[in-house]
């Protein structure tokens, strides 16, 4: 099953080691997993669920650079990781989350060893530049709008559901703006038939 979701794992002497040095470790939703400002000590492998990653400005505005699903990885863990730079990231449990725990030295040792991983490392970078450099032009060059659409729209397909257990707050908090803003345009969303707005939950009904 985990071959499946790591095809590096394929690669002969890398699945013995993985299986030697790697953690299987439970998450609840809202756990905090990867901390900012602090070195990373492990790698973090998705086997179920969903974490979101977060960049947090020094004046404590945030902003969701991408979700990791399961069969991923967090590439700003990797990069840091082989850099051993501090983390300028924090990574929370979207869902309850299930994943294999590496620990760093490990995988920078196996970057150099084990061409699968390496291309796993790489191909996880690659695959998270876009997510970045889009998240950096919806704040950049979309209305509030715009970017709250697009918002519960990546964040419903990264937990498969069109059921979002989440605050006004919280919403606000991921976009960067006020609480009193999000609700009015959550309530124009729910008049045009797009949402169903519940305590702490929203409902989306059709395509946005």
């Amino acid at each position: 099953m985990i071959n499946k979701k790591f095809d590096f794992l394929l690669e002969q002497g890398l699945r013995a080691e993985f299986d030697q040095v790697g953690t299987r470790l439970e998450f609840n939703p809202g756990d905090l997993i990867v901390e900012p400002n602090k070195y990373i000590k492990v790698i973090p492998l998705l086997i179920k669920g969903t974490i979101k990653v977060i960049r947090e400005t020094s004046e404590g505005n945030e902003l969701i650079l991408y979700y990791i699903k399961s069969g991923q990885s967090c590439a700003v863990s990797l990069s840091t990781s082989l850099m051993n730079k501090l983390s300028n990231i924090k990574a929370i449990a979207e869902e309850r989350v299930e994943l294999i725990a590496i620990p760093s030295s490990i995988s920078t040792k196996w970057y150099d060893s084990y061409a699968s991983w390496r291309m796993f490392v790489l191909r996880t970078m690659d695959n998270r530049y876009d997510e970045i450099i889009n998240a950096l032009d919806s704040v950049a060059f979309k209305k509030i709008d715009e970017r709250l659409i697009e918002y519960l729209k990546i964040k419903s397909a990264a937990v498969q559901s069109n059921i979002l257990h989440i605050t006004h707050q919280e919403i606000a908090n991921e976009l960067s703006t006020s609480r009193e803003v999000i609700s009015r345009l959550l309530k124009q969303l729910e008049q045009k038939g797009i949402l169903k707005l519940f305590r702490n939950k929203v409902e989306i009904f059709s395509p946005m």
